[in-house]
């Protein structure tokens, strides 16, 4: 199971901190960083916010080993035609290293404070597949495509210069629902993206992904599984009372978060890497603590092959 860091954009980050943690990313050890794509956070206050894919073309150009990518990028912000062309140019930019990480759209603060049509669920998951259509043509077709959707209209469209890689970088789609993002999954998605299981909760949900692979007549390791969580780590038990800040360690754990000093979470990431997941995202909210985040890649990942 490979180990990497996952960063939530909209929580104070700026260019500052950026540049510190995919230097500790490339250079420790970590397998890959990814970003979340927001505006701002579902509640108030708000924070700095760097913008997705001016960061991952900084991270493309100035790192050379990490695997990076959006997790995710919603539909709901960018026409699909934008998101292919910069999706290819910053995957041909890293010599093949970007994760194309999409979904539907969630958060309803930042799309009513910037102007941006979030929809009912059924209609934002219409609109998001007809997103995934356009972007996936576009980077796997070599002909001009055209499309009369209910959302998006082209007309003898074509991605050029065509993607080094052949298919350009792959999907992945994020999402734990049965109903709307696993067909999708199915359909569109090299990789498929949990988010906040138990390893109990996780087999379950990779049980039933592999249950419609197969009613697709498609088979379960044709789509790579993967894990975003929270982790919340302290470099010995003081630190983690402080961070902790009276919450309780166990109903973290059983939401899913993994929690505790370096032996505590090697213990708990073994039972995940038992799962068969490919990759778990660690998501690290404290920007200003990189000192923890070094311990971390001292302590724990030499315990995983991380390569």
């Amino acid at each position: 199971m490979k180990i990497s860091i996952m960063i939530e954009g909209q929580n104070g980050l700026n260019w500052t901190n950026w540049k510190n943690i995919v230097d500790i990313v490339e250079n420790d050890g970590f397998y890959g960083l990814y970003l979340s794509d927001h505006f701002t956070n579902a509640n108030p206050p708000d924070k700095d916010s760097l913008e997705l894919w001016t960061s991952l073309t900084y991270l493309a150009t100035t790192t050379k080993r990490i695997r990076f990518g959006s997790l995710v990028s919603p539909i709901s912000f960018r026409n699909p035609v934008f998101t292919a062309r910069m999706a290819a140019a910053v995957d041909d930019l890293s010599t093949g290293r970007l994760k194309l990480g999409l979904g539907s759209g969630w958060q309803e603060r930042e799309h009513q404070n910037y102007g941006f049509e979030l929809l009912g669920i059924k209609e934002r998951f219409l609109r998001f597949e007809e997103g995934l259509f356009i972007i996936s043509q576009l980077l796997r077709s070599n002909d001009p495509i055209t499309i009369n959707g209910k959302f998006y209209q082209l007309k003898d469209a074509i991605l050029l210069p065509r993607p080094n890689r052949k298919e350009g970088p792959e999907i992945l789609i994020g999402g734990n629902g049965e109903k709307y993002s696993f067909p999708l999954i199915v359909k569109y998605a090299k990789e498929w993206n949990a988010i906040f299981l138990t390893p109990e909760k996780f087999k379950e949900k990779t049980t039933l992904l592999d249950q419609l692979l197969v009613a697709k007549s498609k088979m379960p390791g044709e789509i790579r599984r993967s894990l975003m969580t929270n982790l919340t780590y302290g470099q010995n038990q003081e630190r983690l009372k402080k961070k902790l800040n009276g919450r309780d360690p166990k109903d973290m754990t059983q939401r899913g978060i993994i929690v505790g000093s370096s032996g505590q979470v090697t213990e708990r990431l073994h039972e995940y890497q038992q799962t068969g997941l490919d990759e778990i995202m660690l998501q690290w909210i404290d920007l200003e603590d990189m000192d923890s985040l070094i311990h971390f890649s001292e302590t724990v990942l030499p315990k995983f092959h991380n390569a």
